[in-house]
């Protein structure tokens, strides 16, 4: 279901008249920012983000979401909740996507992004997944819903003051004139059976996506790799540069059990600064984005550790030690 915030500051309210004042109020909101939810709090410094991964009972990381104003000991708290319930807790700062959300959606964003160029929809998905992901980029898609991702990206899109792009009128498309929502409709990018599995892949997308690549050779295949696994890094790196996170372990960890990310690599840090290193991945990165678009350009703090021969672990590794 798609995130309200006019409804959750009315629960917000109707909850609290049932709290004592040291209570901590979790919200379980995967986009929202926690600061914003939390004006409708009479107390924001108890009001802190608890956003659990769908299956609840199969996903073992919770992304702990700090506001302006929650307290070190709220944080604390939720920590000690969530380990108490068995999972893995991760701190992120707020913002629009936090951290997990943010990233993630990069992976299909980047395979709606090689649709439209007209490659095949099953190379698209088959390099996906022998990238390491556990899903090709159009079945997430499915599973989180096509209908909530052009919600998400038409408020993301006011929110940031940009306009909507060829991704947005695709799924516009799909949603508002096919009616295909995804998994949940059984029809989205895939035609679903009775079983709610996919059967295979939507033949109607050929009305709106001229297809010119139909086969994938080795090259190919290595550079859409790059393409899905970079995407990632990028955004992981500007979450880094923002404060969004602060600990290369929380980025690798949550990298890994939030969204899937290549588990061989050890995560989205240790993918750069193991796989790559700054430098080198900084001049690839810059070779993608004069290849595909400036999604790929590498930030301030990317150049700065390539310039200085750092690497996350080294730079951010030794501030949390000392």
């Amino acid at each position: 279901m798609f995130e309200n915030e006019e409804l959750k500051a009315e629960v917000t309210k109707k909850v609290e008249a049932h709290l004592g004042e040291t209570a901590v109020f979790g919200s379980n909101t995967s986009t929202l920012p926690i600061t914003g939810l939390a004006k409708a709090s009479k107390r924001p410094a108890n009001f802190i983000g608890i956003h659990f991964f769908s299956p609840v009972e199969r996903m073992g990381l919770v992304e702990i979401i700090r506001g302006k104003e929650t307290t070190d000991e709220t944080v604390a708290k939720a920590i000690d909740y969530v380990l108490k319930i068995r999972k893995t807790p991760i701190v992120v700062n707020d913002f629009r996507g936090f951290y997990t959300s943010r990233c993630f959606s990069t992976y299909p964003a980047e395979g709606v992004e090689m649709l439209v160029e007209g490659i095949a929809p099953a190379i698209i998905e088959n390099v996906g997944r022998q990238a390491g992901m556990p899903m090709g980029p159009l079945e997430v898609s499915d599973s989180v819903g096509l209908d909530t991702a052009l919600k998400i990206g038409r408020a993301n899109a006011a929110a940031g003051g940009a306009s909507l792009d060829l991704r947005a009128d695709l799924l516009s498309w799909i949603v508002e004139e096919k009616g295909r929502a995804g998994r949940k409709a059984g029809k989205g990018y895939y035609e679903y059976g009775e079983d709610g599995k996919p059967t295979r892949i939507w033949p109607g997308l050929s009305e709106k996506i001229d297809i010119k690549t139909k086969e994938c050779p080795p090259a190919l295949k290595e550079e859409l790799t790059k393409r899905f696994l970079f995407r990632q890094c990028i955004e992981v790196a500007r979450c880094f540069e923002e404060g969004v996170i602060t600990d290369p372990r929380d980025a690798d960890v949550g990298s890994i059990l939030a969204w899937g990310f290549a588990p061989y690599s050890g995560g989205a840090i240790s993918y750069i600064d193991l796989f790559w290193g700054t430098k080198k991945f900084v001049e690839e990165a810059d070779r993608l984005a004069d290849a595909y678009g400036e999604r790929f350009r590498p930030n301030k703090l990317l150049r700065d550790l390539a310039a200085k021969g750092e690497s996350f672990y080294e730079r951010f590794g030794a501030k949390k030690a000392a």
